[in-house]
């Protein structure tokens, strides 16, 4: 994605670029990436609610969404993210600071992201700063009890920081 992103950007009629990027959603969504490993959705389900409220694109919201979220929970496990800043993005391994290069590899994550047209934050994407009513069906909607469960289970408080961390 990385690579073929900002191809299709440049030449939307670029067809192995295209067909790279269907490929690698494929099998994202066919679940061949998360084969053997705990996996997390609290990002998805965090944007779900930006779409049902603002009808945006969720890869739009997502945009907005993850770059919170991995701010929000990588305390839990710092090692994690500052191996895919390295290993994704490129980022020099701080070994006396993990969490500057875990920082370093979500700001290379958002600024990737804005660089092929994504919004940054709730204005760009066109939500309202309505994060009671998104808390509120995020946490207690579809049977949840004041909570969402993934990396890190994340209660009412953390989802509205998390929201406002996208303001």
């Amino acid at each position: 994605m990385i690579h073929e992103g900002p191809r299709v950007i440049e030449d939307p009629d670029n067809y192995d670029a295209r067909a790279n990027i269907m490929w690698a959603g494929m099998m994202a969504h066919n679940n061949f990436c998360g084969v053997g490993r705990s996996q997390d959705w609290n990002s998805h389900n965090i944007e779900h609610k930006l779409s049902a409220l603002y009808d945006c694109a969720h890869g739009a919201g997502l945009a907005v969404t993850m770059p919170a979220v991995f701010r929000y929970v990588m305390g839990h496990n710092v090692m994690r993210f500052a191996q895919a800043a390295v290993r994704v993005w490129g980022c020099q391994m701080d070994f006396a600071d993990p969490e500057a290069t875990a920082l370093e590899g979500i700001r290379r994550l958002q600024n990737f992201l804005v660089s092929i047209g994504m919004p940054k934050n709730f204005a760009e994407l066109g939500a309202k700063e309505d994060i009671p009513k998104l808390v509120d069906t995020l946490c207690n909607g579809n049977g949840r009890k004041g909570s969402i469960s993934g990396f890190v289970t994340l209660n009412e408080e953390d989802c509205a920081k998390i929201y406002q961390m996208m303001l």
